[in-house]
């Protein structure tokens, strides 16, 4: 595979030929009805939406990999691929994965390793063996596992990303509210999307392909509280300790229309949420307004209901 141009690296007007990772594919009908294919294609620098216009073939599979020439063009003050030629690629292509798998920005062993010394400093026994076990149970699919689909930490090793940000926001929170239990809130950092594992169905490249039946029909809270009311009975917890741990999972989307029954009911709960609001949003803006030029907005954001402003750099001084 030669080396070929980053997606964040693109600019309107110039030519693109290389191998690209689909992320999201579908084949839609134009206002003439003409059909055409409406994909997200990604490289381990970003992403971008491209279009084939002459798409009567079937859209190909999430996380094939596609070799495409066409030419970068811009809609809507961002920038989007028409697609001229494409096809799967082939062994012989020599496809380098790594240069195409969008990756947390750490390894998944040094985040694990992070996630295990915060499990190994808590204070409490029962948070710590309780920890301990659901981070065993989540096993290896917890080092490509993403956040989510298609939003925040969208990447492979993107739940661990989310989990140690988080946990660094919860060390920093103790530290100007020194009233919290800073290892039941360390607690409920770990254990709050454990269970987007078998929400999901993924992929050895961290690529979400679907959700699972029990993820349809459950949601990771409900799976969530269940997992933890089986591991804190098998291990004796406290049932109080065991019951505030639950409500913090239940409760860290905040409102029922996000999936959350009851709100945040006691400070540590309402920690997670926000903690748990901020790192989502702060990633999912940065990504946002990556795709955008300076000056600029972007389109609107159905997840955060508005749209972004990019703003100009400052310039330097010499």
């Amino acid at each position: 595979m030669r080396e070929q141009p980053r997606i964040a690296d693109l600019i309107k007007n110039v030519s693109f030929e290389g191998f690209l990772l689909v992320k999201t594919a579908q084949q839609r009908t134009s206002a003439n009805g003409s059909k055409y294919l409406d994909l997200n294609l990604v490289d381990i620098s970003g992403e971008i939406n491209a279009k084939r216009w002459d798409g009567m073939e079937l859209p190909p599979t999430v996380g094939s990999v596609l070799k495409v020439r066409g030419l970068v063009q811009e809609y809507n003050n961002r920038l989007q691929l028409r697609i001229d030629k494409m096809r799967l690629s082939v062994p012989e292509d020599h496809v380098d994965m790594e240069a195409l798998i969008p990756c947390a920005p750490r390894s998944s062993d040094e985040m694990l390793e992070e996630i295990s010394n915060r499990i190994d400093a808590m204070e409490n026994r029962e948070l710590r063996e309780l920890t301990l076990k659901l981070l065993d149970e989540a096993g290896e699919q917890l080092s490509v596992m993403p956040a989510a689909k298609n939003l925040h930490h969208a990447q492979r090793g993107g739940l661990l990303n989310h989990t140690t940000t988080m946990l660094r926001g919860a060390a920093m929170i103790c530290e100007l509210y020194p009233f919290l239990d800073s290892d039941l809130l360390a607690a409920g950092v770990i254990a709050h999307d454990l269970c987007k594992i078998e929400e999901m169905e993924c992929d050895e490249l961290g690529l979400v392909t679907d959700y699972t039946v029990e993820g349809n029909l459950l949601g990771h809270i409900v799976l969530g509280v269940s997992k933890l009311d089986r591991c804190g009975r098998e291990l004796g917890t406290s049932r109080e300790l065991l019951t505030l741990l639950e409500h913090m999972v239940l409760s860290h989307h905040d409102l029922p229309e996000y999936g959350s029954p009851k709100p945040p009911m006691f400070p540590e709960a309402e920690a997670l949420h926000a903690l748990d609001l901020l790192d989502a949003r702060m990633f999912e803006m940065k990504a946002e307004l990556e795709k955008v030029k300076p000056g600029c907005f972007t389109d609107r954001i159905w997840s955060l209901d508005r749209k972004l402003y990019r703003r100009n750099e400052a310039e330097t001084e010499d």
